[in-house]
């Protein structure tokens, strides 16, 4: 990556219909490809409802198969508004076999890569080891033409060992596609801690890698169809963060965001020799980072 990259964030708020949902994900795509845009990026499972509120059956009905109809549908967007593309896919691998995948779609619509998302959550109303079997593709950035992507997603932006290893791979920009939000039971301040929290973690990943840091979440309320819990409200809050954790942009937590914002690599390079955290690491010390636990 040199010089200015632009890059477009769509935090949306989604419905049932999943063709309305592409549809509306392919104006705001056109519209950040006519605003500069280089690198539009979505967020998690953006063609339908987040149907991992409940454990159903039926909801593998959603999974798709990644070289049919809707990876035509992206790759032809892609090459149409000539931007690389970040896409969140339910993939259906086999009967029985499913992940949260992330494609990737270079700006002549090939797919330039993958990641099946490696960390899946199991609490209420975010039941994803039901659905997702956890990724086999590694922490690998994917290489497009404007530089090596560190796709990451949801539930691996809290684990700072995911974003080093994108990083020592060679990523130049985490990405981070989200569906994150609160539950209606939770009081207004730990709302706002978890809110705070979330976004603290990643302008964390951002200073020790040295690296900007782009997280896009879906936003607005999606019912419990169980009736067990009172839904989630997804708080939006999509933001970009440079090198040192500095916020480039952020969006509003109760609306949707249609943005491109300018993220400078030249200052990536200049803050990595300021801070060479990875020249300092003690990397003959780190044995213990695999075990589980040291008891």
């Amino acid at each position: 990556m040199k010089g200015i990259v632009k890059v477009g964030i769509i935090q949306q708020h989604n419905s049932a219909d999943i063709e309305d949902n592409r549809r509306r994900i392919a104006e705001k795509v056109r519209q950040l490809a006519t605003d500069g845009a280089q690198l539009v990026v979505n967020q998690e499972l953006h063609d339908s409802l987040y149907f991992c509120q409940t454990e159903d059956v039926r909801a593998f009905d959603l999974a798709v198969d990644i070289e049919g109809a809707t990876k035509d549908f992206y790759s032809a967007l892609a090459a149409e508004t000539g931007v690389v593309l970040v896409t969140s896919m339910f993939e259906r691998r086999a009967a029985g076999l499913y992940h949260n995948t992330a494609i990737v779609y270079d700006s002549d619509g090939s797919v330039a890569g993958r990641y099946r998302k490696m960390h899946i959550p199991d609490d209420p109303a975010y039941y994803e080891k039901f659905y997702f079997t956890p990724g086999d593709l590694g922490f690998e950035p994917i290489e497009t033409s404007i530089g090596r992507l560190g796709v990451l997603v949801c539930w691996d932006q809290w684990y700072p060992e995911a974003a080093r290893l994108m990083a020592l791979a060679g990523a130049e920009i985490l990405i981070y596609p989200t569906a994150i939000g609160v539950e209606s039971s939770d009081t207004p301040a730990e709302q706002l801690r978890q809110r705070e929290a979330w976004v603290t973690v990643q302008r964390g990943h951002a200073v020790a890698n040295g690296l900007p840091v782009v997280a896009v979440n879906r936003v607005g309320y999606e019912p419990d169809p169980s009736g067990v819990t009172g839904g989630i409200a997804f708080w939006g809050n999509s933001f970009v963060a440079g090198p040192q954790g500095e916020l480039l942009f952020t969006a509003p937590t109760d609306a949707e965001a249609c943005v491109v914002v300018d993220i400078d690599a030249d200052r990536c390079e200049q803050v990595r020799r300021w801070w060479p955290f990875l020249r300092d690491r003690r990397i003959d010390a780190y044995g213990d980072i695999t075990r589980r636990f040291r008891d």
